[in-house]
């Protein structure tokens, strides 16, 4: 790249593909602003319909987790067995789960 497209911000794009799924991540493109982004995310990302919603969120605004905090955010809590499904005794009408 070269020129502006150097200083737009990273928008990452999310997009649904029915009424009723959820969205997911398709990729990142560079926008000026969110409409731009917009319209870029729906000629890139949804050109032969594919979608029915498209969300672009600037990469700045999202936080993430660090790999090194895994163990204190993703605890199995094997300590804690009862919030665990399995501890629960399911009635026989839906056994089946």
């Amino acid at each position: 790249m070269n020129g502006a497209a150097d200083e737009w911000p990273l928008w990452e794009v999310f997009v649904r593909p029915q009424a009723g799924l959820d969205h997911k991540h398709c990729g990142s493109l560079h926008a000026a602003d969110a409409a731009l982004a917009l319209q870029l995310a729906r000629e890139v990302y949804t050109r032969r319909q594919e979608g029915c919603s498209v969300w672009v969120v600037r990469s700045s605004d999202i936080t993430a987790s660090q790999p090194e905090d895994a163990a204190m955010l993703f605890d199995p809590m094997a300590d804690k067995i009862y919030r665990h499904p399995s501890f629960f005794p399911l009635p026989q009408a839906v056994d089946h789960m």
